[in-house]
């Protein structure tokens, strides 16, 4: 071969290395300006945290931290640019941050979140759980001074090699524990990532009890009706096992963080992936799952005003969560998989409704039977997760009882409930798994060992 041939081959060869880099990178843009954008909105505009804390946490990785981002608080909105890549984020009163994905700014805005009703009850003069006013000195039996040392500890820097902005601890209904890092406290909203799929449960659980949704009758999704896709049930969707061609991988462009920052109708982009195996035989973790069923939700409700307010009017104001923010795509349909703010409290409120079946301050919310339901495993994931919660009967978690179950979000956001110890823990923060993720099961270890006798 002359070296003037071998010269073009070369230089071919170059250039379309060059070339398919390019078209890579170009298809990381939306995702990587995306991220930023949508999570600084957030977490400045629900959240009501500062700019710089934001960049300095949540967005200090990857391609993220290299992105620049402009603030616009008299509009509320957020722009990002990342090399020739650029999105935009807007705020809106009820509907929270949404990026703008084939959708116009005026678009967004034209829709306004329904009217709520005014709460009942000033929550600092009602008592706990209901409102925020604690009983006086009630012992549940715990070692309160072994219990300010796991708080210390997970508020310390690297405690418990996380990030813990906000821990709570509920024991026998009371809280026994609740610390807060500066910057945060009582009244910040902190972001679920996917501890939000099991408020879908409750969305699901509470129509259900209605007699508005059959969990064993088909999705009634119209585009599988024409291919095995039919035989899905809301039960499969619920408990993972759609069959439904999926890639839950965080790290580079996948399903999951091309319907997050990508596309403007998320639930769509998962009931449009292909069969891979059929319905109830294998189990995968799938944010795209809990879209769907946030999709057939809002079918089943009728409206959008009243899908928008079904859950303030039927779950967050019948247990004192009063500062809720589900947000949505910019379709409209609320992001089941991920984008759901509460308080501390609120999230452990959260949790004394399912360690209690269902049923808050003596009222009954979830139908009789649906925690059971929703802890029972799911037949192919070995014991490990139920109905849009994970479960510790494999004893994942050693430390932990078997009987326990969690909601779990992906930077080490966490609602542990644990019947056998008539207890409820809530972790909250930036402890990403990239890092080594926080020590949950020390942390179980050092909190059950705080319970005398």
């Amino acid at each position: 071969m002359n070296r003037k041939r071998l010269f073009y081959i070369l230089a071919l060869a170059t250039g379309l290395l060059l070339t398919a880099g390019v078209v890579y990178i170009n298809s990381l843009l939306p995702i990587i300006t995306g991220y930023a954008a949508k999570n600084l909105c957030s977490n400045i505009f629900v959240s009501g945290r500062d700019q710089k804390s934001i960049e300095e946490t949540d967005l200090n990785f990857s391609f993220i931290k290299l992105t620049r981002n402009e603030v616009d608080y008299d509009n509320k909105k957020v722009e990002s640019r990342f090399l020739w890549g650029r999105s935009v984020a807007v705020y809106r009163d009820g509907f929270g941050a949404t990026l703008l994905r084939d959708v116009t700014e005026d678009e967004l805005l034209d829709i306004e979140f329904p009217e709520l009703d005014p709460p009942e009850f000033i929550k600092d003069t009602v008592l706990w759980p209901l409102g925020d006013r604690l009983p006086d000195s009630v012992s549940t039996g715990i070692d309160a001074g072994a219990m300010g040392n796991v708080t210390e500890k997970i508020m310390s820097e690297n405690g418990y090699n996380g990030n813990a902005f906000a821990f709570m601890v509920v024991h026998k209904g009371i809280p026994v524990a609740e610390a807060y890092k500066p910057g945060f406290s009582e009244d910040t909203r902190f972001l679920s990532w996917s501890m939000a799929k099991s408020f879908v449960n409750a969305f699901a659980g509470i129509m259900a009890g209605e007699g508005l949704l059959d969990v064993n009758s088909p999705a009634g999704i119209e585009e599988w009706e024409g291919d095995e896709r039919r035989n899905i049930t809301i039960n499969d969707l619920l408990q993972m096992q759609s069959g439904l061609e999926w890639n839950e991988d965080y790290g580079n462009r996948s399903d999951v963080t091309v319907m997050l920052h990508c596309d403007d109708d998320m639930s769509r982009y998962a009931f449009d992936r292909p069969a891979r195996y059929p319905a109830g035989t294998k189990w995968y973790y799938s944010s795209g799952t809990t879209n769907i069923v946030s999709y057939i939700l809002r079918k089943k409700t009728g409206n959008d005003d009243a899908y928008y307010t079904f859950l303030h009017r039927n779950l967050f104001s019948r247990t004192g969560i009063r500062d809720a923010v589900f947000e949505v795509d910019p379709e409209g349909t609320m992001v089941g998989s991920s984008y759901l703010y509460l308080t501390a409290r609120d999230y452990a409120r959260f949790g004394l409704l399912y360690l209690n079946d269902g049923v808050f301050n003596g009222e009954r919310i979830l139908p009789e039977g649906w925690v059971e339901y929703s802890t029972t495993p799911a037949s192919a994931s070995e014991g490990e997760y139920g109905a849009f919660f994970w479960l510790n009967r494999s004893g994942k978690l050693p430390s932990a009882p078997r009987d326990m179950y969690m909601c779990v979000g992906h930077d080490g956001q966490r609602i542990f409930i644990i019947p056998s110890m008539e207890m409820v823990v809530v972790v909250l923060g930036y402890s990403p798994s990239s890092n080594g993720g926080m020590d949950f099961d020390t942390l179980l270890r050092d909190i059950l060992g705080s319970v005398k006798g």
